[in-house]
């Protein structure tokens, strides 16, 4: 049997998730991020800034606050777009013709740690989804949006609080 001796100096707390996290850390606070990109969809900044804070209460002991959290994130929605990516040939109109479509969405993130400054950051995060040409956006956005979320915010969690 292995034994793990950590020591009394050590003052990071590891979760399963892999988020190390400093134990004077008790809160954060995520503001909504309002959506500056023309094509989104009306309900995407809700979407999105609720993905971001259920991440945070699911995979840490953080409390959320409305405000002046230990951690903070504010930030935007800048640009959600959907275009062709892949063409299969022309059509009957003589046009090429897309075979793959993709939706593609941004979000500029700003992060604070009140307790390490060391640990800010502001960076933009991109992420995207492809589905078929002969389906309408419409009909797949609300999968392709739970889809590009769960990257978007994974990405988001690493960078503030997965230290490798």
């Amino acid at each position: 049997m292995a034994c793990l001796i950590i020591p009394p100096s050590c003052k990071v707390n590891y979760s399963f998730t892999g988020a190390s996290i400093a134990p004077d850390v008790k809160t954060v606070s995520i503001q909504y991020f309002s959506s500056f990109a023309p094509l989104a969809k009306p309900t995407y900044s809700q979407v999105f800034t609720e993905a971001l804070r259920d991440i945070f209460l699911s995979q840490t002991n953080l409390s959320f606050v409305q405000k002046n959290g230990d951690l903070q994130f504010e930030g935007a929605v800048t640009a959600y777009n959907a275009a062709p990516i892949a063409i299969q040939g022309t059509g009957a109109n003589g046009l090429n013709q897309a075979a793959q479509n993709r939706l593609s969405i941004t979000v500029k993130v700003k992060f604070v740690n009140n307790k390490d400054d060391k640990q800010n950051f502001e960076t933009t995060f991109t992420r995207f989804a492809d589905f078929p040409s002969t389906t309408a956006l419409a009909a797949e956005e609300d999968r392709l949006i739970k889809e590009i979320n769960n990257q978007l915010v994974q990405d988001i969690f690493n960078k503030a609080v997965i230290n490798w």
